[in-house]
């Protein structure tokens, strides 16, 4: 069986956004019990926090500071759907540190693959500010160590959650070595993602869905532009961004998915880039849907489903 990691703290559950919020502590405790109730025992990853550097690499200094303010001395953060408290400073840390440490694990063959149930999420934060419930940009901060420590020339990130990277495009969208693939819904939060936002290198590439759209939609996009945009670029590394919003019970979004959906866009990708997978938690809020998606998820990414 395939070796598949897991990266998971129960620090990550401190961070702390309000009963009503969708992006709560509970999201990861739900994967948490579905991984149990399903028998997915992964061993999991041992976790570096984020260094400053790691961060710098993609933040700039000023939104480092801010958000270490805003966290340790109880601050209001000027995005009001971005909330942060004590425990989330370290939580974020976690979240970027433990993306690195999957990468690490896979790199030195200590896993074949790897999954990160890390909060808060990342795909939004710019360099210069947090938004869309994100603190800092993990897998854009994991990308960036791959090119830096391990030397990687040629990195793609596949995107599916239901949201737009807009904060993982802007990291990567003159960057001719990092492949930025999205499939989102359109239209929809942050409002960016459109086709013709190609970057310098015609390395990003936008697939819009329109609202409603199925199974047999998203892997039509998948088969007919993401993969072949991947298999072409001819990557080291996949990073992906495993936003499980998509499903058709969650109240942020507006597709038709499924947990099996989630399953079989997996299969097809866990092969690209000699099998070299992190796949990293972003969105998902309906918690039994989450958990439901997340357990099919990782049964595919270890070859089980």
């Amino acid at each position: 069986m395939v070796r598949t990691g897991l990266v998971f703290d129960e620090d990550m559950v401190l961070h702390d956004t309000g009963s009503h919020h969708p992006e709560r502590p509970a999201r990861l405790e739900a994967i948490m019990e579905a991984f149990d109730e399903a028998d997915v025992d992964l061993p999991r990853i041992p976790i570096a926090l984020a260094t400053e550097e790691d961060i710098l690499r993609v933040h700039t200094p000023e939104h480092l500071e801010e958000i270490r303010e805003t966290c340790l001395q109880g601050f209001d953060y000027h995005d009001l759907d971005t909330p942060m408290g004590t425990a989330s400073w370290r939580a974020a840390l976690l979240a970027a540190g433990g993306t690195i440490s999957a990468c690490k694990a896979v790199l030195d063959g200590t896993f074949d693959n790897a999954f990160c149930a890390v909060r808060p999420p990342g795909h939004h934060a710019e360099c210069d500010r947090a938004m869309g419930f994100c603190l800092f940009n993990n897998i854009a901060i994991a990308a960036r160590w791959l090119q830096a420590n391990a030397g990687l020339k040629r990195i793609a990130i596949l995107d599916w959650d239901v949201h737009h990277g807009n904060g993982t495009q802007q990291a990567f969208f003159d960057d001719p070595a990092v492949l930025f693939v999205s499939l989102h819904q359109h239209p929809h939060f942050p409002g960016t993602g459109w086709p013709f936002e190609r970057g310098a290198n015609n390395t990003t590439i936008n697939i819009q869905m329109p609202r409603g759209s199925g199974p047999a939609q998203w892997l039509d996009a998948l088969d007919t532009k993401a993969i072949p945009a991947i298999e072409q670029f001819d990557p080291e590394f996949l990073l992906i961004s495993a936003g499980f919003d998509a499903h058709h019970l969650d109240p942020l979004g507006g597709q038709d998915l499924d947990e099996a959906s989630f399953a079989e866009m997996t299969r097809r990708v866990v092969g690209l880039a000699g099998g070299n997978v992190v796949s990293v938690l972003e969105g998902g809020y309906h918690l039994e849907a989450l958990g439901a998606s997340a357990v099919a998820h990782v049964k595919a990414l270890q070859g089980r489903l």
